[in-house]
């Protein structure tokens, strides 16, 4: 299988380092009041919670391909993946009109899970000629 997840990399910087700075970028925009964030009127929460999906659905691609290797890459990504969002949600308490909600927590797993299942899908799942490409 070809591809950047599954490429080898020898060093940790290679495998870790996107990761972290995936992380450090969910940790700034969680680290905002809520009175800085913008407001996107009737479409807000759907904005936001999409924003979640999406982002943790990029974490988890970026923690299967640091651990790609190890014996159960895809529920070690899962747990990572489910570690930082339970730690960002209670993080977000902290924050001026923030809340950290188990339902966050949810919608980010939901998107992990999306996204690792779509990984697993194509990698193993034998795909027509035109897609093999």
């Amino acid at each position: 299988m070809r591809g950047w997840v599954y490429a080898k990399r020898s060093s940790w910087v290679g495998r870790w380092l996107p990761l972290l700075i995936a992380m450090g970028v969910i940790f700034f925009v969680s680290n905002q009041p809520s009175a800085d964030l913008p407001n996107f009127g009737l479409w807000d929460v759907a904005v936001k919670k999409t924003g979640h999906f999406l982002a943790y659905a990029s974490l988890a691609l970026l923690a299967l391909r640091a651990v790609w290797g190890v014996k159960r890459p895809y529920l070690t990504a899962i747990i990572i993946v489910l570690l930082y969002a339970s730690s960002d949600e209670f993080h977000q308490t902290f924050i001026a009109g923030r809340t950290g909600t188990p339902v966050d927590v949810l919608i980010d797993l939901s998107g992990a899970l999306t996204c690792l299942w779509l990984v697993h899908w194509r990698h193993f799942i034998p795909q027509p000629a035109f897609l093999a490409k």
